[in-house]
């Protein structure tokens, strides 16, 4: 496939692919992926990921953050450590961070200290912020509402929200990581790629997590970002390629990626 796509978020250093990494990575090459961009979620998950990147590193790219479902009672510990980490090494994001009042609340405290703390990280380096948010979208826009000094860009990864959220993240000059879910019945997001221009869309897998459909329910990876395309391009109109060029020059214009 000559049309090229960035995969913006995606696991692929999860134990689910430990057995067929290289086909998932030819796969997804063979179906036009030109880089796939990788969020970290704590101080053992950042191991695995460099040591993917290393293994192809013009292809993966490696984002640093401490997710906030891994904000627990060490979480100090681990910022401590991350923000070491970013003072040696280079990463194309500050990743994935934000809030998840999902699966357990004990720590919301924590989990705002720690997503503001490493928003701090990201207006220092200059590095844009990859945004988790779960039953907390409304409390993730204001923090980065009143973080937004005009320099703090990035992606609130995996959007569900309405369409009035939407443009209130647009409006705070960030975008929308839409993925698999763009492709389900009642996946809710038809009307928001009609209303947002595309100059405002990334591409993303969520790999292993969330595959599109026909997939839904089973393995995620990469090599199924032009399924979610393709859906973009039926929604909007346009064609598959020119939504593969927009969405890949996003990409590397906010992840500064060649």
């Amino acid at each position: 496939m000559n049309i090229g796509f960035v995969d913006t978020h995606a696991h692929l250093y999860d134990k689910s692919f430990e057995q067929d990494i290289n086909d998932v990575i030819i796969r997804a090459k063979e179906n036009g992926v030109h880089a796939v961009l990788m969020p970290n979620c704590d101080k053992e998950t950042l191991l695995h990921m460099l040591a993917l990147e290393k293994k192809d590193s013009s292809f993966f790219k490696s984002m640093l953050g401490l997710h906030p479902c891994y904000v627990k009672k060490d979480y100090q510990e681990q910022l401590t450590y991350l923000k070491k980490r970013l003072e040696m090494e280079s990463y194309c994001a500050i990743g994935e961070i934000g809030l998840d009042f999902y699966w357990d609340t004990s720590f919301k405290a924590q989990q705002y200290e720690a997503f503001q703390t490493q928003i701090d990280w990201a207006i220092s380096y200059d590095l844009p912020i990859v945004i988790h948010t779960r039953e907390a979208m409304k409390e993730g826009i204001e923090v980065v509402q009143k973080k937004q000094d005009g320099n703090l860009k990035g992606v609130f990864h995996c959007f569900t929200g309405d369409l009035q959220e939407a443009k209130k993240i647009v409006n705070l000059n960030f975008k929308l990581g839409i993925g698999g879910i763009s492709t389900f019945k009642n996946g809710g997001l038809e009307e928001i790629i009609k209303e947002i221009p595309l100059s405002n869309i990334v591409l993303e897998t969520d790999a292993p997590y969330l595959a599109p459909s026909p997939h839904r329910g089973k393995r995620n990876v990469s090599a199924y970002i032009p399924l979610i395309a393709q859906t973009i391009a039926n929604i909007k109109g346009i064609s598959l390629e020119e939504v593969a060029m927009e969405t890949t020059q996003n990409a590397y214009g906010l992840f500064k990626i060649k």
